[in-house]
């Protein structure tokens, strides 16, 4: 998440103007508010993000439907949301979509500002000039490009297969509203990566998920709160790659399946069900392959030399959660 910090500006040179764009910038970055949420303790989430998280989030229509990632407000029982004017209006999550890391909100009361309209992300390429902007005007955004679209694999057992990567990176990244051409919304911010320039320079980069992931699911998450789809099956463990092209666990997650079935941090994935593994996408989409929660999962590991197979009874990765409650 974003570092705290309630008093900053954009440095004037970064920050977006209005003339360079062909829509009302002004009163499109009036649709960013800044969100606050609480998490118990006893949360499933608590220990990795936190019980106050803090970031910003997007007014999607005139109904105060509001979008943004969904790390900030799962298990919460108290989100609030406060608009460039000062307004602070209690909302509730009414669907989070592990998938794609979305959250969907529903403020209590009128927000009074804009909305920005969903837009169509396909057609976002690199080079593109857009405005990555956050609670505050002007002084909370910034000018940035469009530098790559690719997959991102997250250490989380999460998987983009057509992330948006934006420079310069917004410092407070989460929730922050990808603006294209048009002054519509584009992608919602997610992380901030690093990124190696020509070997040497190691940049940051925002990364964002893309509106077109959302756009498929809208309606399963005001309905149902969840996406319309099995659950994939979760291990509840943190993974990376390494430089000799391994899959190693870095962490386990609380009670969760991999806990549970015996692995280890240090442990090195060699295969899952028989199908070798190099990459973080290859291992999550072995799992995933498999079928939905509840699949037995069979992994081949490496524990400092010793190689061995364990099965490991997969889940569902909601069911370990606080439901959030409504205000």
């Amino acid at each position: 998440m974003a570092a705290d910090d309630d008093d900053w500006d954009v440095p004037l040179e970064a920050q977006p103007k209005p003339s360079d764009y062909g829509f009302d910038l002004d009163h499109a970055l009036r649709a960013v508010v800044t969100l606050t949420a609480r998490i118990p303790p006893e949360a499933y989430t608590a220990e990795t993000l936190g019980t106050e998280r803090a970031g910003s989030a997007v007014v999607i229509g005139r109904d105060n439907l509001v979008l943004t990632i969904g790390y900030l407000v799962v298990e919460a029982n108290e989100i609030w949301l406060t608009t460039g004017m000062g307004r602070v209006v209690a909302a509730h999550l009414i669907g989070y979509d592990f998938v794609t890391g979305f959250g969907l909100l529903q403020a209590q009361g009128p927000l009074d500002c804009p909305f920005l309209p969903l837009g169509d992300s396909r057609i976002a390429r690199p080079g593109d000039r857009v405005v990555l902007a956050g609670p505050g005007g002007r002084g909370g955004s910034i000018a940035a490009h469009i530098i790559a679209r690719q997959q991102f694999a997250g250490y989380w057992e999460y998987l983009l297969d057509d992330a948006i990567f934006t420079a310069p990176a917004h410092p407070h990244w989460a929730g922050t509203a990808l603006i294209g051409p048009a002054g519509e919304l584009w992608a919602i911010g997610s992380l901030q990566v690093p990124h190696q320039i020509h070997g040497e320079q190691v940049v940051p980069l925002n990364m964002l998920v893309p509106i077109e992931a959302f756009l498929p699911i809208f309606k399963d998450l005001t309905s149902r709160g969840r996406a319309n789809r099995p659950p994939r099956p979760w291990l509840g463990l943190f993974s990376a790659e390494t430089s000799s092209n391994d899959i190693v666990i870095a962490g386990l997650a609380g009670e969760g399946p991999a806990q549970r079935a015996g692995l280890r941090e240090g442990d090195i994935v060699l295969a899952v069900d028989d199908r070798e593994v190099k990459t973080l996408s290859d291992f999550y989409k072995a799992i995933w392959a498999l079928g939905e929660a509840g699949v037995e999962v069979p992994l081949r590991l490496d524990r400092e030399g010793d190689v061995f197979d364990v099965r490991i009874a997969s889940a569902d990765r909601e069911l370990f959660l606080i439901k959030s409650r409504l205000h």
